[in-house]
């Protein structure tokens, strides 16, 4: 799963700045053969930032706290291990690269404007400003390319491909419609252009493998999924039809059979992504199989709006939060054995829920973490519901 933040992750009244999940599925640990895959969340905040490990639902372990610099708003951790990427609001236009088990600075760079967002794997370090995209060698941090002139992209948005074999970025490629420039990393090329949506990129996230990538626009009403690299439609999930929401978050699990999705609403959805088959409905002639082949056969003479509505799929499950207005981020994860969705949210806590991966509908809280510190450094007793 690809790292997902917030760059203006809400301040409410616990001095959190920003937040992303991190979650290794490119190497096999004792964590997988426990049932768990190693999930880590990173948490930026107006003294330095945290770094906590999710192994188990109630457990929240912080394995670091850094006060290197104040007011951070990106902190991106490579996978699991030591190397931690911090950008503070003080210094915005410069990053600092931590090894943060030994305590120190392997290096900074300095660019020409503010650093709206940091990507890496274990071949690529990307940072992404307004109108200009830097490609580092993460080995020596040698820069590789810079793509310049980009689109307006004002919050930095792009995606890496945590599978280093390929190393695909995703970026919006207009700034006035929803069109995705997918660039080789590695080869330092371009390899396609995707027309996703009408409206502006609001969020985009690959799968594991890098053979899949989901995008929204700013309308938040439809989720697309389409193929890496070849570009061609998947799925199509409609979100809602009621309101228009900024989603904050979208998220594969390990596998890609399922995908979240968060917003500025008091709604995470959770998305299957199965294909239908059409030989199901030919050996069952029943009225229902029936009224099904004509629905399909109408939405050929309708308007194009109207007829991918009507082959829209709606969420698998779905969580309600109590909250609505704040930001948060969403993450699927295999935690002792069981699929559990991850929110971690301004209000300062980390929610962890039950999902059914058979039946879905609305998933179960099993715990709630505080993602505060005491002074000593542990962490505030969870609590639970």
């Amino acid at each position: 799963m690809e790292p997902q933040d917030l760059p203006d992750f809400a301040e409410v009244d616990r001095g959190f700045i920003c937040a992303s999940f991190n979650q290794d599925t490119t190497q096999k640990s004792r964590h997988h053969q426990s049932g768990s895959e190693r999930s880590s969340l990173s948490v930026g905040t107006k003294t330095g930032y945290r770094l906590f490990s999710v192994t188990a639902v109630d457990k929240l372990d912080c394995i670091h706290e850094g006060v290197e610099c104040p007011d951070v708003y990106i902190v991106e951790r490579l996978f699991s291990s030591s190397l931690v990427v911090v950008v503070s609001l003080s210094m915005p236009r410069r990053m600092n690269v931590y090894h943060f088990k030994k305590g120190t600075e392997i290096c900074n760079y300095s660019y020409s404007n503010n650093i709206l967002s940091v990507r890496l794997n274990r071949q690529r370090l990307v940072v992404c400003l307004e109108e200009s995209i830097y490609i580092h060698n993460i080995k020596d941090m040698k820069l590789l390319k810079t793509l310049l002139n980009t689109p307006t992209n004002l919050s930095g948005l792009c995606a890496l491909s945590v599978n280093h074999g390929n190393s695909y970025l995703a970026y919006p490629g207009s700034a006035t419609i929803g069109e995705i420039t997918i660039y080789d990393a590695n080869n330092l090329s371009t390899v396609t252009l995707i027309q996703a949506h009408d409206s502006p990129l609001a969020a985009l996230t690959f799968n594991a493998s890098g053979t899949k990538l989901a995008s929204a626009s700013e309308k938040g009403t439809v989720i697309r999924v389409f193929s890496i690299p070849e570009g061609q439609r998947l799925f199509e999930f409609r979100r809602g039809m009621k309101r228009y929401v900024s989603i904050s978050s979208l998220s594969f699990s390990a596998d890609a059979q399922f995908l979240c999705a968060s917003s500025n609403t008091e709604t995470v959805h959770i998305f299957k992504l199965e294909q239908h088959s059409p030989s199901q409905e030919e050996e069952s002639p029943t009225w229902s199989a029936y009224v099904g082949k004509m629905f399909t056969a109408a939405s050929t003479y309708l308007p194009a709006q109207v007829s991918d509505m009507m082959h829209q799929d709606r969420a698998f499950a779905t969580v309600r939060l109590n909250m609505f207005g704040l930001k948060n981020i969403c993450a699927l994860a295999m935690i002792q054995k069981l699929p559990r969705l991850l929110v971690a949210s301004s209000d300062g806590f980390l929610y962890v829920y039950n999902v059914d991966p058979q039946d879905g509908g609305e998933c179960v809280l099993v715990q709630k973490h505080s993602l505060r510190l005491l002074p000593a450094g542990c962490l505030t007793p969870a609590r639970s519901r």
